[in-house]
């Protein structure tokens, strides 16, 4: 087995199987779930096998009880191969008793829910795992913690050794775990890899419905130029349209891009919607996002020096390079990442938001700092626009950047490099 780089997830896991039954990964596609439960798990079924998958089938159907006995956690590997088998779980840790049970695995294919007739709530509990971090991948020092931040704890001062050369290449690389570590030629070609596999099968696989790939190839890229913006259906649809489709409505957009959302692969940031002093108009449109901004590279064809070659392309996918981040330590952190966009124009990137209120607000520049400028004067803006007697003041105001050293100004901003951040 190659060198397992731990992974945020892995502590996730860990506490989760010690207050459930079982725990359900729900990740995309190259993702590492399989290598992370297998860390935890003490016996293992991998239903992809193909010299055991037959009589794994046949045992599971015939005899669950004896399927599932074995060292525990158990981990079933691809176990939507079996979606009956769901139901047999339930069963057996309510007859088990006992937590930290099973691990189940799920590719980028759901399980058929027809097959399921439990819900599982109290016994199988989800976690979600997104493609590595920079901190993960060992692209960030990571000199300033979120986690500190948030308990004002943080210093708030590092330096990145980061170049935007370089952040072009993470970008493109993505956080793929079999890319980390590889020269830059090899590396570049797992999200491609990724991609060619997603619209030449893993889109009929997750239905059964057979799509156009030429169509999807289009829906993806028109996906990826719309990155982190509100676009909505009609404008995908009309961007579509203006490149090469004429005939094509919403409805059949709507349906490509739910597929999508079934393969986890894109993975919109909801608005937020806070209380505030004012009464002015918040936007409730999702901000578009690939799991991985190299999906979009690889969509629109571009490599680094593409994106060196137009900074305004590269600022877009940074953003959701950031956000991407932002979600996996807000993970650890039991939080969830929102939007935040008022009808004056006000906005925040990313809004962090933590299971027990506290709150904070990011404006994401890859660098310029006029930009960062402006977005801290936005950060100060909306803290002040909150309804302090409805809800908590942020925890902190946070500016993330691709540019080179972590500081808190003299209004109590943070300027932060993606580089320098961790959980």
């Amino acid at each position: 087995m190659d060198r397992y780089l731990p992974r945020i997830a892995d502590g996730i896991l860990k506490e989760k199987l010690e207050k459930m039954g079982a725990v359900l990964i729900d990740v995309p596609k190259w993702c590492g779930k399989s290598t992370t439960g297998l860390q935890q798990a003490k016996s293992t079924v991998f239903m992809q096998d193909p010299q055991y998958q037959e009589q794994n089938i046949m045992l599971a159907k015939a005899d669950s009880h004896m399927f599932l006995s074995g060292p525990v956690p158990r981990m079933i590997d691809e176990w939507q191969m079996i979606p009956f088998i769901w139901d047999a779980i339930r069963y057996e840790i309510d007859r088990r008793d006992s937590f930290g049970q099973f691990i189940l695995t799920g590719s980028s294919v759901p399980a058929d829910d027809s097959q399921i007739f439990h819900s599982g709530i109290g016994r199988i509990t989800r976690m979600t795992m997104r493609p590595m971090s920079l901190w993960e991948s060992r692209d960030s020092n990571g000199s300033v913690s979120l986690g500190d931040l948030f308990t004002g704890t943080a210093k708030g001062s590092g330096k990145s050794e980061k170049t935007l050369t370089d952040f072009s290449f993470l970008l493109c690389r993505g956080g793929w775990p079999k890319a980390v570590g590889l020269n830059e030629h090899i590396a570049l070609r797992q999200a491609i890899e990724y991609y060619d596999g997603l619209v030449s099968s893993d889109l009929y696989r997750v239905d059964g419905v057979k799509r156009d790939e030429e169509r999807m190839k289009l829906v993806l890229r028109s996906y990826a130029r719309n990155i982190a913006t509100q676009a909505n259906n009609s404008t995908i649809r009309n961007d579509m349209v203006a490149n090469e489709v004429s005939s094509l409505n919403e409805d059949t957009v709507a349906s490509y891009i739910k597929a999508l959302k079934k393969l986890f692969v894109v993975e919109d940031l909801p608005a937020w919607n806070p209380n505030l002093r004012s009464k002015v108009a918040v936007r409730t449109s999702d901000t578009r996002h690939f799991v991985d901004p190299s999906i979009a590279t690889a969509a629109l064809g571009l490599g680094p020096q593409d994106l060196i070659n137009d900074l305004k392309t590269f600022g877009f996918l940074f953003e959701s390079l950031c956000v991407r981040n932002l979600r996996v330590y807000a993970d650890a952190l039991g939080g969830k990442i929102y939007h935040f966009k008022d009808s004056q124009g006000l906005e925040a990137d990313a809004v962090i938001h933590l299971r027990n209120g506290n709150w904070a607000p990011v404006e994401i520049k890859l660098f310029d700092n006029e930009r960062i400028e402006e977005g801290a004067k936005n950060l100060i803006r909306l803290s002040e626009m909150v309804d302090a007697s409805k809800m908590k003041k942020p925890s902190f105001l946070m500016v993330l950047t691709g540019t080179e050293f972590a500081y808190r100004r003299e209004d109590g901003v943070y300027v932060v490099p993606v580089s320098c951040l961790k959980d």
